[in-house]
């Protein structure tokens, strides 16, 4: 059977835990960040888990991480 490709796109966006879940950045960080508040920036900053259902989706685009 053939290698299979990686998703090049989510190969960058995405990294995968030690128990499998994954992990993204937060959206709404990139521009007009002057009318966004101190508060809603810090906290955009942070990295966050991908939801089940979603994160199903990205690990069939990164087949052989982890």
């Amino acid at each position: 059977m053939p290698k299979l490709k990686t998703n090049s796109g989510a190969k960058k966006r995405f990294k995968l835990t030690k128990n499998g879940k994954v992990k993204r950045a937060n959206a709404f960080r990139n521009h007009m960040l002057d009318c966004k508040t101190t508060k809603r920036k810090r906290q955009l900053r942070k990295s966050s888990i991908t939801s089940s259902s979603e994160a199903n989706r990205v690990k069939r685009m990164i087949p052989y991480a982890g």
